[in-house]
């Protein structure tokens, strides 16, 4: 490939005087015929990546030259610090298309009013509102694809991709999952500048529906290139070796910082061109600028005042700009101003991006030119920026937040913000929502009415998930509690944000303080009987240090106030509380509760949305009590409800609670690719990434692989346990305290027990102690703690008198059948024949075949030999076929050990590792962790693509990871991977 257009003649000086002709594409010929091969065949996402300067938009530009004819849409995300979400695309789609007539719209389309005000004429009308944040943002992408589509955009740039919003980046998360897109998506984004937890990663890592697949690497030259692009930038014959080693040094093969270096290098005289050859100052004395900024400042210092005047214009703004704007912001006339671009346009700072608009060629030029401009006069470069964009059609919000922040216009700064974090609420985007009224409550001193608003807003916007606000949620309490410290503060203001602040402490698990928060804004909320209602409710949840008559309490109260309640949806959702709250404590009556919430005749979206939560909650609560196939009804409908309403956010718990039942009645098969996929969905509520999670754990406990499964599970413990998720404690408890007792491990037993069946007794939760309290009786037992033992199954018991609790009745038969073992009772097996039959009937047959198994062994004690080994031949057999190696190996060895040949076939993998890694496992997870893909390990392997993804799932199983690189680091740490080859 020829590096530039032509050759100077010998002995001309006026060569040296010219600016030389833009330097062409150097070291990117392969990177051009894979970017164009892409774009011709469509339906391609194409990945170009690279550092800053490295050449990702010069070579997008060239290569988007081969599909000329076709609509493109170009988004280029710009370097805020809060971006509105979807702007890039909204900006691209306002210049790419000025009407929208003709389009044949669906009504789909109406959910893009409030990002297009200018066409509200063209648009479908508005849709109704959706209470879900989640909802309304998946309607809002669904509704921008179809935008596109009837646009006829071939092909999609998004440019500079790791500035991207959430919003942006979830679309085409939603666009390359279609698997129906008809056009090409192409992203040029700098991997280093990604974000932590950047939905942006996912988007590159795996492969998109439907389309093709094509990464572009951009990686800095080399002293070869280096030397030919010098070539071609001086338009010399060559560059020698020594100098292009040099500014591969100083510049590390980045082209950017080659242009700029050599071209400072010029118009400082470090290089002449005399006598037809170019001449440099000796290699000791060649200056060249260390850093990019310096390169920069030099070239604008040395241009006209008009010029420095528009080019600090363009580095304050940041983005594209007409010449009015610029010439407005920077306050020099016409004739200065066209001067003034015409030489930034010649320095090569400032370039034309189409429909009359300029701005600095690179982002780094403007951020090292704005920062060189004085405070004072930077300050009032941002207020005319603002006051020239706030006339603007929409308004461009969040261009005006930074100029006007920037400004120290405080409070204009403030409402921008505000509508700003309105916007983002809308559009789903709760956090971001968040963090915008934080800042705003935070930096500005606002009247008590302006603060009670703002705090309503935080504290709703931050409902919708406090778990998952991570140390936002810090911000948000301080926030609210500053606010309840007003003086003058009206009581139904303070009632509402010492709810919404208890609220979150409850999701948070600061019990501490999370009653008596929400407990004194019960009197305030007097004259707001719906919010008392809530607030009650609340308080009747069995979290924290109170007994079950005090939480009952608060439920009988607020179920006075249902007469006061306005709404049907509202009465609903208290309805369903109540109900829930009355099943929790094993009372009867919840259950004629719950019959009345599903009776109701629910009309609205919102209304159907509160029975599919009320499904889920019945479901969950039916599992608990033993009641299978209720459950099972339950859950089916909550599902069909779900998807109906479009009420995506209760999927996941849905489907958790399902993975749940669908363990105890032993449906094992696929169950661990099911509880996986609610466990690593970001989608997924965290209560029920918590409940996969767990089902995982057991799973792995079940065939054996301990180590994976007790680091997943005391990472569970730790985390229920701080967050007072009593329910949620079971699981973990249960199962570490029965695989201490496999291990006779008595006292650790009663460590990962003591808390929650101290709580469970303490509020009356026995409706939680079936997996839980036979594992703390055995342990009790062993120790000598008879009286212990003796007062909790006679609680027990008294609690389960007179109620219809199948899965509770058959615990407390398997704990009388503990107690009668070790006491060396003569009915021991006759107890676990009655618990078995009690496990059986549910059914719950791991259960079942676990009290066999202990009745097996007491008769084996007493004689019958031949019956006692067919019984547990049978156990055995039924352990292996549920999927239960551990315990069927268990069996099994008792088996032998009495002279009955047990034979061992395993539908599930290999024999023998347990919960270590195979020797295939290992090889897969060593090429996975040097970055290989799944298609690329089955061909260096000659195995299936399936296959590979079965020996990764193994290995992230017992190592107790979720991801590739999380399953990288535990194995390399360990010194479980290979050596890597030659």
């Amino acid at each position: 490939m020829v590096m530039h257009s032509g050759r100077q003649r010998e002995g001309s000086d006026a060569a040296g005087e010219a600016a030389a002709a833009a330097p062409e594409l150097v070291g990117r010929e392969d990177a051009l015929a894979t970017l164009t091969r892409a774009l011709r065949s469509g339906r391609s996402l194409v990945l170009v990546e690279g550092e800053p300067g490295i050449g990702k938009s010069r070579l997008l530009h060239e290569g988007l030259k081969a599909v000329a004819d076709h609509a493109v849409l170009f988004a280029t995300c710009p370097p805020v610090r809060d971006p509105f979400p979807l702007g890039p695309v909204v900006d691209g789609l306002r210049r790419l298309r000025p009407t929208l007539l003709d389009l044949g719209l669906s009504p789909l389309v109406g959910a893009l009013r409030p990002l297009f005000p200018e066409w509200a004429g063209e648009l479908p009308p508005a849709l109704e509102a959706l209470g879900d944040p989640q909802q309304t943002r998946h309607r809002l992408l669904r509704a921008l694809s179809e935008l596109l589509g009837r646009i006829g955009v071939a092909t999609l740039v998004v440019e500079d991709a790791h500035w991207a919003d959430p919003a942006t980046l979830e679309w085409l998360l939603t666009l390359c999952s279609m698997g129906e897109v008809r056009m090409s998506i192409v992203l040029t984004y700098r991997p280093h500048d990604i974000p932590s937890g950047s939905l942006l990663r996912r988007l590159t890592s795996r492969r998109p529906t439907g389309m093709t697949l094509t990464r572009v690497e951009l990686a800095p030259l080399d002293i070869r290139q280096t030397g030919e692009l010098v070539r071609s930038i001086l338009g010399a014959d060559e560059v020698s070796e020594q100098f292009a080693e040099l500014l591969h040094e100083r510049t590390d093969g980045v082209p950017l910082a080659l242009e700029e270096t050599v071209q400072s290098m010029r118009e400082r005289g470090d290089i002449l061109h005399r006598d037809g050859r170019w001449i440099r100052r000796a290699l000791d004395e060649l200056r060249v600028s260390s850093t990019l900024r310096d390169s920069v400042l030099e070239r604008v210092e040395r241009l006209p005042a008009q010029a420095r005047r528009v080019l600090e214009a363009a580095a304050v703004l940041g983005e594209p700009a007409d010449m009015a704007l610029l010439e407005a912001v920077a306050a020099v006339g016409g004739g200065d101003a066209r001067g003034g671009i015409a030489c930034g346009l010649a320095a090569g700072l400032l370039r034309d991006v189409g429909g009359g608009r300029l701005t600095f060629r690179h982002v780094l030029d403007a951020l090292a030119v704005a920062d060189a401009i004085p405070a004072s006069e930077r300050w009032q470069l941002h207020r005319r920026a603002a006051e020239n964009l706030r006339h603007l059609d929409p308004r461009p919000v969040t261009r005006l937040m930074r100029h006007l922040r920037e400004a120290n216009d405080m409070h204009g700064w403030s409402a921008c913000s505000e509508q700003a974090a309105d916007l983002a609420w809308e559009s789903g985007d709760d956090r971001t929502a968040v963090e915008l009224l934080l800042d705003v409550l935070a930096e500005i001193e606002h009247p008590v009415e302006a603060q009670v608003r703002l705090a309503r807003k935080i504290g709703r916007f931050a409902a919708a998930g406090g778990a998952a606000l991570g140390t936002t949620a810090t911000g948000v309490t301080s926030a609210l509690r500053s606010v309840l410290d007003r003086s003058g503060l009206p009581a139904c203001d303070r009632g509402e944000i010492r709810l919404l602040l208890g609220r979150l402490l409850l999701q948070l698990g600061q019990f501490d303080v999370v009653y008596q928060e929400v407990e004194a804004a019960v009197p305030d909320l007097a004259a707001r009987p719906t919010l008392a209602a809530k607030a009650m409710l609340s308080l009747a949840v069995p979290r924290g240090p109170w007994p079950a008559s005090i939480h009952l309490a608060w439920l009988e109260r607020a179920n006075t106030l249902r007469s006061q309640v306005r709404t049907r949806a509202e009465l609903l959702e208290l309805s369903v509380d109540r109900a829930s709250i009355l099943l929790m404590f094993g009372e009867q009556t919840g259950w004629q509760a719950a019959d009345e919430v599903l009776r109701e005749d629910a009309r609205t979206v919102d209304e159907r949305r509160q029975i599919a939560r009320a499904l889920i909650n019945f479901g969950h609560m039916a599992t608990s009590w033993g009641l299978q196939e209720q459950a099972g009804r339950f859950l089916a409908d909550a599902v069909e409800e779900i998807h109906t309403t479009g009420y995506g956010r209760l999927l996941g718990i849905a489907h958790s609670t399902q993975a749940r039942l669908h363990w105890y009645t032993g449906a094992w098969q696929g169950l661990a690719d099911k509880a996986a996929a609610v466990s690593a969905s970001p989608e997924s509520l965290h209560e029920a990434r918590i409940e996969a999670s767990g089902i995982l754990a057991l799973l792995d406990l079940a065939e054996g692989r301990r180590g994976a499964a007790r680091r997943r599970l005391r990472d569970l413990l730790d985390e229920t346990g701080r967050r007072g998720m009593v329910d949620a404690m079971v699981v973990p408890a249960a199962a570490l305290g029965r695989a201490g007792l496999m291990d006779g491990a008595v006292d650790e037993t009663l460590d990962v027990t003591a808390d929650l069946v101290a709580t469970i007794a303490r509020k009356g939760l026995w409706v939680w102690a079936t997996d839980v309290l036979p594992v703390r009786v055995e342990a009790l037992v062993a120790s000598g703690a008879d009286a212990d033992v003796d007062e909790l199954l006679g609680q027990f018991a008294a609690w389960l008198d007179g109620r219809a609790a199948p899965a509770p009745t058959a615990a407390l038969a398997t704990c009388r059948a503990v107690v009668a073992e070790a006491r060396r009772r003569d009915d021991a097996a006759d107890l676990f024949a009655d618990a078995a039959a009690a496990w059986a009937a549910l059914p719950r047959p791991y259960d079942e075949l676990l009290a066999l198994e202990r009745r097996g062994r007491c008769l084996m004690a007493t004689g019958g030999r031949d019956e006692v080994l067919r019984l547990l031949s049978d156990t055995e057999r039924r352990l292996r076929e549920l999927g239960a190696r551990r315990d069927a190996d268990r069996v099994a060895q008792v088996l032998r050990e009495h002279g009955t040949e047990v034979v061992r076939a395993w539908r599930r993998g290999p024999q023998g590792y347990g919960d270590q890694l195979s020797p295939r496992e290992l090889e897969v997870a060593g090429l996975a962790a040097r970055g290989m893909t799944n298609k690329q390990i089955a061909d260096t392997l000659y195995i299936s693509h399936r296959t590979v993804g079965q020996h990764l799932s193994g290995a992230m199983r017992k190592l107790g990871v979720s991801s590739r690189t999380a399953l990288a680091v535990v194995a390399s740490r360990a010194g479980l991977l290979p050596p890597e080859p030659e």
